[in-house]
């Protein structure tokens, strides 16, 4: 039997229940599970995001995981660079990709390596996107006015 290396790749900045749901999932599926962190450079190159917290921080959470067996710091944009870096035979997304544009040309590009791209239910009642807008609300509010 063919061992399972699966890689599930995020940001985990404000590491929440929707993260800990796929890496769970994922580990499930998989012998080996690899937690891809998206570094503090490509979230500013490819999302345009500033990262709440920094890059060795989430790495060090997302290590501490019981389901994760290994980390790696992602600083190319491209997938499959990556999948040549860490050798995956599973790539875990949620299913917000699932019949998307991308998520189809994702599938694609996998497909011509061998690597099944497996999609898991998005946790939509919390995103990092909502925590974010909260904290950014809160950080409004909190500012002192201009007027005085």
């Amino acid at each position: 039997m063919t061992m399972r290396i699966g890689y599930a790749a995020g940001a985990f900045d404000l590491f929440h229940i929707g993260h800990l749901n796929i890496l769970r999932r994922a580990k499930e599926q998989c012998d080996v599970l690899i937690a891809g962190v998206v570094s503090d450079e490509m979230l500013r190159e490819v999302k345009g995001i500033e990262p709440m917290v920094p890059t060795q921080e989430r790495t060090d959470i997302v290590a501490a995981i019981r389901y994760v067996d290994a980390v790696h710091v992602e600083r190319v944009p491209d997938k499959l660079d990556v999948w040549k870096e860490v050798g995956f035979t599973h790539f875990f997304k949620g299913d917000d990709w699932r019949g998307t544009e991308r998520g189809d040309r994702l599938e694609r590009r996998f497909a011509t390596v061998g690597v099944e791209v497996v999609y898991f239910p998005y946790t939509v009642q919390t995103s990092s996107t909502r925590l974010r807008a909260a904290l950014d609300a809160l950080t409004l509010s909190a500012a002192p006015s201009a007027t005085g």
